[in-house]
C-alpha cells in the first residue's frame, strides 16, 4: 500500500485564493490525486485544486521552525 502524506480531503468551508501554477506542478497534482484516490479506494480522483490546501497544511505541520516561531508569537 502506498504511504502518502495526505489521507482524505476534509470538506471544509473554503476561502477563495487564485494562484497560477506551472503546468508541471498541475500535472503532478493530477497524478497525486489519482494515486490518492486509488489508495483510498475511491472511484474518481479529487479535483487537483482540492489537494493544495491539505498539502500546504501538512507542510506547515511538519516544518519545525515554523511551529517554533508560531508558538513563540502566541
Amino acid at each position: 500500500m502506498t504511504k502518502l502524506k495526505l489521507s482524505t480531503i476534509a470538506d471544509d468551508k473554503p476561502v477563495k485564493v487564485a494562484i497560477e501554477l506551472p503546468a508541471a506542478v498541475f500535472r503532478d497534482l493530477q497524478a497525486y490525486a489519482a494515486i490518492l484516490a486509488k489508495a483510498n479506494g475511491e472511484a474518481s480522483p479529487a479535483e487537483p485544486a482540492r489537494l493544495i490546501a491539505p498539502m500546504i497544511s501538512k507542510f506547515m505541520e511538519t516544518d519545525r521552525e515554523f511551529r517554533k516561531e508560531k508558538k513563540a508569537r502566541q
